[in-house]
């Protein structure tokens, strides 16, 4: 009788040990991409840098990842972190208030400058100009429409140190927050924000991971960033039913995206691209869009023997 019962044991292991094996997820195939992004390159004269990473296989991509180039406002996520930071280390809390003033110093004598009004996405603020507003609400307005006054307010409230010291523990050694937005004395001394597609790859990866703040500030922080008004660079190219956690930033020949992407039955990845040089935001945007195309449609191929 024994025997009897230990026959059907080892098809019912087998069973067990590899008809429950979850498939394989694909990885990125790096030679087609790099060709991709040096063609794109050469055919519109510019610069472009790519951070990948993927949260479920580790596979890390990088494509001139290291060149600096001007931040625009993708220095804003930084922003953001520090002041969930603050919140959590008791120094503000999100739910106070801020007076709404269209008054700032610049770095470089401390001269009074505004922000004009055509030069900012993030319009609606204005109407609040000598109201208070939570600084949730600004944090939000910084990151969705990318707001130049919230940002401004804000970045008065924490420092620009405090953000690049706090950009430094992270793992992001090279990027550089100095001051706000449209301060035009600090421009013309080349006083600048500056960054990476590396060290963005860091910033967003570490809010992806909670390890940029708390579960709970990082969640908050992806929410806010998942209801970017801005979708035509890495969400473009991306199936609409997926999430997108994104911002952008561009100024002139400038136009960059840093995103944390959701996609179906896997975890997320990491995905930056920066360029620099191209004079129309119409084709830095579909040369983005294209690059986040390749690298969702290639994450979701249909498995293979290929080579990676």
């Amino acid at each position: 009788m024994k025997a009897k019962l230990c026959a059907p044991i080892i098809p019912l292991l087998l069973i067990l040990t590899f008809g429950c094996e979850k498939p394989q997820m694909n990885k990125l195939q790096t030679a087609k991409l790099t060709q991709q992004i040096s063609d794109l390159s050469d055919d519109l004269n510019a610069q472009i840098g790519v951070y990948f990473y993927d949260l479920g296989t580790a596979q890390e991509f990088q494509f001139n990842a290291k060149t600096m180039m001007h931040a625009a406002s993708t220095m804003k996520v930084p922003v953001m972190i520090e002041l969930f930071r603050q919140a959590e280390d008791n120094k503000l809390n999100l739910t106070d208030k801020l007076l709404v003033e269209n008054k700032f110093y610049s770095i470089v004598d401390s001269s009074v400058f505004t922000l004009e009004l055509n030069r900012d996405s993030g319009e609606a603020l204005y109407d609040s100009l000598g109201k208070e507003v939570t600084i949730r609400r600004l944090i939000t307005d910084m990151i969705t429409h990318s707001s130049n006054l919230a940002t401004n307010l804000l970045i008065q409230l924490v420092d620009a140190k405090n953000v690049t010291t706090t950009m430094r523990s992270l793992g992001a050694d090279t990027i550089q927050v100095l001051r706000g937005v449209e301060d035009i004395k600090a421009f013309r001394k080349g006083w600048s924000n500056y960054t990476n597609a590396y060290d963005l790859g860091m910033i967003m990866k570490a809010i992806a991971t909670s390890t940029a703040a708390s579960d709970t500030s990082c969640i908050e922080m992806i929410d806010i960033l998942s209801q970017q008004a801005f979708r035509k660079k890495i969400p473009a190219g991306i199936p609409d039913s997926v999430r997108v956690a994104n911002k952008t930033g561009s100024i002139t020949a400038i136009n960059h995206d840093c995103a944390i992407v959701f996609p179906p039955e896997r975890k997320p990845y990491i995905l930056v691209v920066l360029t620099k040089g191209i004079a129309e935001p119409e084709k830095a945007e579909s040369a983005i869009a294209a690059i986040s195309k390749s690298i969702f449609d290639d994450l979701h191929r249909r498995p293979s023997a290929g080579k990676y």
